[in-house]
């Protein structure tokens, strides 16, 4: 070390520094080394062997100071014996470095997971495009204000006639079926454009894209697909030779044109897909009809587009919208009053964005709260070592030392304590990220989440140490530079003016630490309650005994009379099973994800106001489903098995469609077109809930399977059982094997847990913000512990003064728990005040999905909830009690006695 330390100072001199200075800086640090080195032979610690020399050599350390001052040599070594001597501190108080970086480890870790939660879901929806920055989500609108769907004729009109976009994909999640009939794999991919790669700007890792002569719009022309990176090595072995090879998808042979990019996973942010195929496919995979592409009522498809470089979303949303405007016009039957708009991907409806956007940025503003307790506690801690170490600080200032020295000392054993917690939390945060999981509801969808060090993250969490260290170690490391030389005679100046500023100072903080966390569990509080009220709501419909089960059954090669035929089949064979109370299916399922599609209708005897909305919500139904899910029914009747396609078209509607369209006049028997048919309604039933649970009641009307099944549609399968339905399940795979053994049953699911999908983004906050609700009081307490033990530390003399002038033990326990008290007192007022003001803007916050339409408010209780804040200051009373009675109970211990001898 000393010989780099000469050859550094040699240096210097060869780059304009005096070599004179510079030898006798080298040799002024090789004597001091070897100074230090002969007291630590004879038994002296380094410290205090180098305390030593520092005093003998007095005049040299002022020459040698002077020197390094007007040279400005020492900024690295300086700062690396700061960080030498911090380690050594810290290594000498190995409790107080743990829970100084335990605690910010869980500040910083928290805060890094939530930020990468974010980075996945919000900043960065897709991986592995090309300048996602000019990606945007193209959304129909109704005329009710509604986010859906487009239809394919309508992506075409958008791609051919908008001049500010470099380009319009489109994209239609779906469930694919992999491999022969007896052993086929269900996988989940997209049917795309065939522009779909080159709008999103996406590289084959082997192969190509869809090229463009596969752009066209021809249906059920272009037999190729790209599969997934993942699903590539999984299957095939990462063997480059699949591409050219076929693959049997939904029992129709596909050629593998090439791999994506490994970073790329599909269109919708943090979930991922194996297999994308051309949209022109459907027709021949799911067995729809060509027509069905090119009708404009047909909203199935997904845009995205890419923005032309220099062009404003602004710009192009305008464009945009008079393009609507005037589709609206030409193709009024089916786009009277529909609009389109641009959103950012991160605000699209469609995909989990929609649903986590509100509850993570809720997340990341405790977690900011929970940062910023954790900085308060350290700043407690460091400032109690300041008090300790206010002798060692005054002996540095008689030998010379400046009072930034002091400064510039503290805030480095701040940032070593910053740096060890932001390493060990961001070392946590990779392993609580894949924690999002946990909260997913029972779809068949992966959830991909990239837990890796990106620059984005790792500049996060610089920034969170940064920050974490100016927060934690300005206000002791300024209370150390004002250490006064008299403490040095006051031993540590536990009675002076300085040990009382500190403790005043920690007092403040304890205080704000107990506001930060009755604002953090009053959010805990409010969204729990808003969560559990929420559970309460009776959807109209009782799902409890209700196996769900949701087949595709176009993956097996069914055309639709099959599947109406396979339906019918099942539900014979289900109804004598044991254990079977009913059965039924039908298209949607309610209260899921899935959206719940609408029809525009005409109503006999009712005339529309101007842009009135008469898209109305829809279930299609088989006879029994209302009698299954115990749906009253107000008046009229169910549909039968004689309600097929060679009978009058029937239609059920709900009472508040009852209210809206026929005004107090029987609806049965009146006459509704829609499906371009005419319908004869011959029942109504009670409201219920078909979006989510606190939801307003909305027309909604049911028609029978049999005369308005689709091949698009989905199928739904519901089993109720006596008991448990869970034991039904193994008499519907067998049902289903008998039928025919190449058909799988997926997603089989009790109905209880499937629409609790509706209840997705509450349980996520109410679930996360409970978690570091709890984590805030737990540091509060720390905090609030550690101030009145440093407390009752100080003042044991005095302690045991008063207990030698008779004062009780109870009356010592008094006063030490109302001085604990008294600090939460203040900081539940400061507290209260604060909350008021951040869970107002927190009642503004909405969630969308593409089964809710424009939004839902993700707090449905008042954001001024007496409860919950009574509630919230009687818990937080309660621990800090605790907090304090622990310290008080050892001061009330105190013998006098050995305290005055002690004196």
């Amino acid at each position: 070390m000393r010989k780099l330390r000469a050859l550094w100072f040699r240096l210097l001199g060869m780059f304009g520094v005096d070599s004179d200075e510079a030898d006798f800086a080298a040799e002024l640090e090789n004597d001091i080394d070897l100074r230090i080195e002969d007291g630590m032979r004879i038994g002296l610690s380094r410290e205090e062997a180098r305390r030593r020399v520092l005093i003998q050599m007095g005049g040299i350390e002022q020459t040698r100071q002077a020197y390094r001052e007007r040279r400005g040599l020492p900024v690295l070594e300086d700062f690396l014996h700061d960080v030498k001597h911090g380690l050594r501190m810290m290594s000498r108080n190995p409790s107080f470095t743990a829970v100084a970086v335990l605690t910010l480890a869980l500040g910083i870790g928290t805060s890094t997971t939530a930020f990468t939660w974010i980075d996945n879901v919000l900043l960065r929806p897709l991986r592995g495009v090309s300048d996602p920055g000019r990606l945007v989500a193209l959304e129909s609108v109704t005329p009710g204000g509604d986010f859906v769907p487009n239809s394919y004729p309508d992506y075409r009109d958008f791609r051919d006639h908008l001049t500010l976009l470099d380009g319009i994909a489109v994209t239609r999640p779906a469930a694919f079926s992999i491999g022969q009939k007896d052993h086929a794999e269900r996988v989940s991919g997209e049917y795309v454009s065939g522009n779909f790669f080159a709008v999103l700007g996406v590289k084959p890792e082997v192969g190509r894209m869809f090229a463009p002569d596969e752009y066209g719009d021809k249906p059920g022309a272009f037999p190729v697909a790209v599969i997934s990176d993942r699903y590539w090595r999984s299957h095939f072995g990462a063997d480059p030779s699949i591409v050219g090879k076929t693959i049997r998808v939904d029992q129709h042979e596909l050629t593998v044109a090439g791999v994506a990019d490994p970073a790329f996973h599909g269109s919708m942010a943090a979930l991922a897909f194996d297999l994308w195929v051309p949209y022109m496919q459907r027709p021949v995979l799911e067995g729809v009809e060509p027509w069905m592409i090119r009708n404009r009522q047909d909203r199935a498809v997904l845009g995205i587009a890419r923005l032309k470089r220099g062009v404003s979303v602004e710009q192009a949303r305008e464009e945009l919208a008079l393009l609507a405007a005037r589709m609206a016009k030409a193709d009024a039957d089916t786009n009277e009053g529909m609009s389109a708009t641009l959103l950012p991907l991160s605000k699209s409806p469609h995909g989990p964005q929609g649903l986590l956007a509100g509850p993570l940025q809720i997340l990341m503003g405790v977690c900011v709260l929970l940062l910023a307790i954790v900085c308060v506690n350290v700043a407690n801690l460091l400032l109690a070592r300041a008090t300790v170490r206010e002798k060692e600080f005054s002996t540095r200032l008689a030998l010379g030392s400046g009072r930034w020295r002091l400064v510039r000392q503290v805030l480095t054993e701040s940032l070593l304590l910053s740096a060890m917690g932001a390493t060990l939390g961001a070392v946590a945060a990779h392993w609580m990220t894949h924690a999002l999981r946990l909260f997913m509801p029972p779809v068949q969808l992966s959830l991909v989440l990239d837990t890796g060090l990106h620059l984005r993250v790792v500049l996060f969490t610089a920034g969170i140490c940064v920050l974490a260290t100016v927060a934690a170690g300005v206000v002791p490391a300024l209370q150390s530079g004002r250490t006064e030389l008299s403490a040095r005679m006051n031993e540590g100046g536990r009675s002076g003016a300085a040990g009382r500023r500190r403790h005043r100072l920690g007092s403040a903080l304890v205080a704000a630490e107990v506001a930060l966390a009755l604002v953090a569990l009053v959010c805990a509080g409010l969204f729990a309650r808003s969560f559990e009220q929420t559970r309460q709501i009776d959807p109209g419909f009782d799902a409890r005994g209700v196996l769900l089960s949701q087949f595709s059954l176009a993956t097996n090669g069914y055309d639709l009379e099959q599947r109406k035929e396979f339906c019918r089949r099942l539900a014979d064979k289900m109804s004598s099973a044991p254990g079977v109370v009913d059965v039924a299916y039908s298209d949607g399922v309610p209260l899921g994800f899935e959206p719940s599609w609408w029809e525009d209708l005409q109503i006999e005897g009712y005339v529309p106001s101007a842009g009135e909305n008469m898209k109305m919500f829809r279930n299609v139904i088989s006879p029994g489903y209302l009698s299954l899910l115990k749906i009253p029914m107000m008046d009229g009747r169910q549909f039968t098995e004689h309600d097929d396609e060679k009978s009058q078209p029937v239609m059920i509607v709900n009472q508040t469609f009852a209210r809206r369209f026929f005004a107090g006049r029987n609806p049965i028997g009146r006459r509704i077109h829609g499906w371009g048919e005419w319908f004869t309604v011959v029942g109504v039933v009670k409201d219920s809930k078909y979006h989510y649970l606190a939801e307003s009641f909305v027309p909604y009307i049911y028609v029978p399977f049999r005369q308005i099944y689709r091949a698009d549609m989905n199928l739904a399968f519901y089993v109720r059982s006596q008991g448990d339905p869970g034991i039904v399940l193994a008499a519907l795979r067998s049902s289903v094997r008998q039928l025919d053994p190449s058909v799988t049953v997926f997603d089989a699911v009790p109905m209880s847990e499937f629409i609790g999908a509706s209840l997705y983004p509450q349980r996520v906050a109410a679930s996360l913000l409970t978690v570091l609700g709890g984590l805030s009081v737990l540091l509060a307490a720390i905090g609030l512990y550690s101030v009145m033990a440093y407390s009752v530390a100080q003042r044991t003399p005095e302690i045991g003064i008063r207990m030698a002038l008779g004062a009780r033990p109870v009356d010592v326990l008094s006063l030490v728990v109302r001085q604990g008290m008294r600090l939460t007192v203040a900081g539940l007022l400061a507290g209260a005040v604060v909350a008021l003001g951040v869970t107002r803007s927190l009642a503004a916050v909405s969630f969308t999905n593409s089964a809710m339409g424009a939004g839902a408010k993700l707090l449905r209780v008042s954001s001024t909830d007496p409860l919950v804040y009574l509630l919230a200051a009687a818990f937080l009373s309660a621990v800090s009690a605790l907090a304090a009675y622990v310290p008080a109970r050892r001061a009330a211990s105190v013998d006098p006695m050995t305290t005055l001898r002690m004196e």
